[in-house]
């Protein structure tokens, strides 16, 4: 879940960016509400332990520490560095400390929630940050990149050792999870967080092909040529191409020689050379051609060079098969391969989620229209929250917050989340809470109110401020905090959700 970071206040903490290492991700908190995090059996001696509640980071005093899921501090706020939670389902804290900012030093420790150190015999210790499909940073949350004696090595969250210190380098392959790019000696080679070896460190360089490693890998031989070689090691296309593009589909690439890109089949063969500056995207039915470029603006050709739709679009991309998403004086519509509009140009945003087979337009002011993928108008909306995971979406209509399926059947909150003791209610214009039964069990006395969280707590609002309610529906916090600027609003007992960026912590 992507976040927006909000304004804020004089006690909240004031983030040194050159303390990059430790404070890169603090990023648990956000996977929680999006992912279910998988347990790890404990390996014992010295390692983290599984636990009943989840951790996060927390910052009192000007000071980071870790609190649990009921709001208990875990470890004492008394670090000047946020703590790196790689797995909030583990206790494994990762601390930095004897920062020097001249030098741009530090050092990194971990600890579990007793405050004991593991994994000692490391000079340094921090997670492998990585980005979603969506550009939102994340972690891979089930290992650790530790450092000694300058080489580089991979263990797992119980400090079993999956890659030997040995490595120049280990980085994720951006959008890939469970992808590792090595550099060893010069070269560069491939492994998973299992550390598991895919491709040797033979290569110049290596980049992704497509969206998951099974799509294979884009490689750089000592000459700067590029090929392909499959996720098994095959080569795929031969090292002798100036440049390969992320395009590919039915074995057909998009490579370069000197300046001039052209399409081309597994074997080398040409397929369209000309009429183009670029091509963007193969399309899902191969035989209805490219996305190409010319002259800065975008339109379909088909694989014998017939234009099918000018270019005359700022952007261009295929939704479901045959539709595109088209770009034109600033706004957004639905075209077809006819280049007739489907849905006119006046959206500030328009997406196809394909999972789901929905179309989202908004306008500038984020209200939504949501489409089927026939196009057919559901719902008129403000789209809070989307859960692939889960299989629903929360929207706002009207003043009322509502869940729905991906069929666009309304749904109770006791449906979607089950889990939950209480469930938001409204009533003559203010939120309360309700049981599985409908008995209220938190009177009709709030100005605005959140659905329970993932640890049992509840924001509500009153007069212009918020505080918490507990699983139980008591006060856990009196209406405190003036957080109007605040994109998402939680609490973890009397912990109010902070951000700074894509670093998120809770703090008093």
């Amino acid at each position: 879940m992507s976040r927006i970071r909000g304004r804020r206040f004089e006690q909240e903490p004031k983030l040194n960016i050159k303390k990059v290492a430790a404070v890169l991700i603090a990023i648990a908190v956000v996977v929680m509400f999006v992912f279910i995090i998988k347990g790890i059996l404990s390996k014992g001696g010295d390692s983290g332990k599984i636990a009943s509640k989840n951790y996060f980071a927390a910052f009192k005093d000007n000071k980071y520490g870790v609190i649990d899921s009921d709001g208990f501090i875990v470890i004492d706020p008394s670090y000047e560095e946020m703590i790196v939670i790689p797995n909030n389902k583990k206790d494994v804290f990762i601390c930095t400390y004897d920062v020097n900012e001249e030098t741009e030093s530090f050092k990194t420790k971990a600890i579990n929630s007793e405050g004991n150190e593991i994994f000692k015999g490391y000079d340094l210790l921090e997670v492998i940050t990585n980005k979603d499909q969506n550009d939102n940073i994340i972690i891979e949350d089930d290992v650790l990149r530790v450092k000694k004696d300058g080489k580089y090595g991979l263990i797992d969250l119980d400090g079993s050792v999956l890659l030997n210190t040995e490595y120049d380098e280990i980085t994720a392959v951006e959008g890939i999870s469970n992808c590792l790019k090595t550099k060893k000696d010069g070269k560069f080679g491939i492994a998973n967080s299992e550390g598991k070896i895919i491709l040797e460190n033979q290569y110049a360089d290596i980049t992704n092909l497509g969206k998951d490693d099974k799509a294979g890998f884009i490689v750089k031989n000592d000459e700067g040529k590029f090929g392909v070689v499959s996720y098994t090691g095959t080569v795929d296309l031969e090292s002798k191409y100036d440049a390969i593009e992320k395009i590919h589909k039915s074995d057909m690439f998009v490579v370069s020689e000197g300046t001039a890109q052209k399409l081309i089949n597994k074997d080398g063969t040409a397929v369209l050379e000309s009429g183009f500056d670029k091509i963007t995207e193969i399309l899902q039915n191969k035989d209805n051609g490219v996305i190409f470029a010319k002259d800065g603006k975008y339109g379909v050709m088909k694989l014998t060079g017939e234009i099918t739709i000018p270019a005359e679009y700022e952007s261009l991309k295929e939704a479901n098969n045959g539709f595109f998403i088209a770009k034109k004086d600033g706004k957004y519509g639905i075209i077809d391969l006819k280049n007739e509009a489907v849905i006119d140009q006046k959206y500030a945003r328009l997406q196809y989620k394909e999972a789901e087979d929905m179309f989202i337009l908004e306008d500038e002011n984020a209200n939504a229209t949501l489409l089927n993928g026939n196009f057919e108008e559901k719902l008129k909306c403000i789209l809070i929250e989307l859960n692939e995971e889960k299989g629903y979406f929360k929207a706002r209509v009207g003043d009322e917050y509502k869940y729905y399926n991906f069929k666009f059947e309304e749904k109770q909150a006791k449906d979607i989340l089950p889990s939950n003791t209480i469930y938001l209610s409204k009533k003559d214009g203010k939120y309360g809470y309700v049981d599985k039964d409908g008995k209220v069990v938190v009177d009709y006395i709030y100005d605005d109110a959140k659905e329970q969280n993932a640890c049992g707590f509840a924001a509500v609002k009153k007069d212009g401020k918020w505080g918490a309610i507990d699983s139980k529906g008591k006060v856990a916090l009196e209406p405190t905090y003036e957080l109007q600027d605040y994109f998402e609003i939680d609490f973890i007992g009397s912990w109010h959700l902070g951000h700074d960026g894509n670093l998120s912590y809770y703090l008093k």
